[in-house]
């Protein structure tokens, strides 16, 4: 067996009701805290009125851009802080990664910004990072980079360093009631997809493939409930594959998918979730045609998973995804800002994305090219 690593936070709490255990576990991390939440303060109002006076608040009101972060920081520096919990989405736990990391830290945050910056590591050992996903998507709560974007250069980028990894991460499911159908539909595919790439991506390992294998068919059977009606047990094991996809990422990379959806969100602004949904299908069949061996084997496993959900032929699987994710409502890259034009540019920096590096085959400009348009 080759050799493996595994990071993951210290300390994960899973299951409906773990939330109310936050107050207290957060006061053990020091007296004065940075509460970041989405942009409807009011989900995040429980756990500010809880921790009591003396806390500060910082809203995240969309996928944060390197503006946003220093604008941040700037806010977050002005008084003492010992601690950041990120309440919220995705980008809202992004946010508040990146702050903890930043706030102790020496340099510009270009310094530590990969592939625009100088990539380098992290001088200060960041602040505690505490998470409490209100989605069900990113794996954002056990991952140990944040995404930031880049808006006039057409880029998303990542802080990354293996400290910035939640010292305590709390999964509770409640968290995720009643979130809107679209966003669900969004944010469940990403999740999907999230368990996909690891378990095809030339890094995989026995601890990625135990958390990614089963959680194919969960993630999908679960989210299909959810477009019917809300469910609180479909909202469970869509949180669990969320929380699975996040640590086998963090353990096993990406993939295409990935690789397109930063460039994309970077030029477009489009949501991430709603981009790697109308990716995946595209992205699959592509590489399952380019893939040969023990990738081949990894990607028709897939396949005959998504086809025993979807009750379709292995070989058809891609294309019904794609198909049921459009029924359900999710748009296509065309409908999400991308234009044929802008094709080529995408390609381009694709092909030198961190994520490219996980996948399974190495897919050329006319694949990618041909991923896009299908898309």
């Amino acid at each position: 067996m080759t050799p493996f690593g595994i990071t993951a936070p210290p300390r994960i709490l899973f299951g409906r009701g773990e939330a109310a255990k936050a107050p207290s576990l957060l006061q053990s991390f020091g007296q004065i805290g940075l509460v970041v939440h989405g942009s409807e303060k009011v989900r995040a109002a429980w756990l500010v009125d809880a921790l009591g006076p003396g806390m500060r608040t910082i809203a995240c009101r969309g996928e944060p851009t390197l503006a946003d972060l220093l604008a941040a920081l700037e806010t977050a520096r002005d008084g003492r802080v010992d601690w950041v919990v990120a309440i919220g989405g995705g980008a809202a736990l992004d946010l508040g990664k990146a702050l903890a990391a930043l706030i102790p830290a020496a340099a510009d945050p270009m310094q530590y910004l990969e592939v625009v910056g100088k990539g380098r590591p992290l001088d200060s050992h960041p602040l505690p990072f505490i998470a409490l996903p209100t989605t069900a998507g990113t794996g954002a709560e056990v991952t140990k980079n944040a995404v930031i974007g880049l808006p006039k250069l057409g880029r998303k980028v990542s802080l990354r360093d293996e400290r910035m990894v939640a010292r305590l991460a709390i999964v509770d499911p409640a968290l995720t009631d009643h979130c809107p159908r679209g966003v669900t539909l969004a944010s469940g595919l990403d999740a999907v997809t999230q368990v996909i790439e690891p378990f095809v991506s030339l890094r995989s390992t026995p601890y990625t493939d135990a958390l990614a294998r089963p959680s194919i068919a969960a993630g999908l059977r679960a989210l299909q409930v959810l477009m019917a009606g809300e469910d609180p047990e479909a909202r469970d094991r869509m949180a669990w594959v969320s929380l699975c996809g996040g640590l086998a990422l963090s353990n096993a990379g990406l993939g295409a998918v990935h690789g397109l959806a930063g460039v994309i969100g970077g030029l477009t602004g489009a949501a991430h979730g709603a981009i790697c949904g109308a990716l995946l299908g595209p992205v699959l069949r592509a590489n399952r045609a380019a893939a040969t061996g023990a990738a081949r084997e990894r990607l028709d496993e897939v396949c005959a998973v998504l086809g025993d959900v979807l009750a379709c032929d292995s070989d058809r699987a891609p294309v019904a995804l794609q198909e049921w994710a459009r029924g359900a409502g999710l748009p296509g890259l065309a409908a999400l800002g991308v234009t044929d034009r802008m094709h080529g540019e995408i390609v381009e920096a694709a092909q030198t994305a961190s994520s490219m590096m996980g996948n399974p085959v190495a897919l050329g400009a006319t694949a990618l090219r041909g991923v896009l348009e299908a898309a």
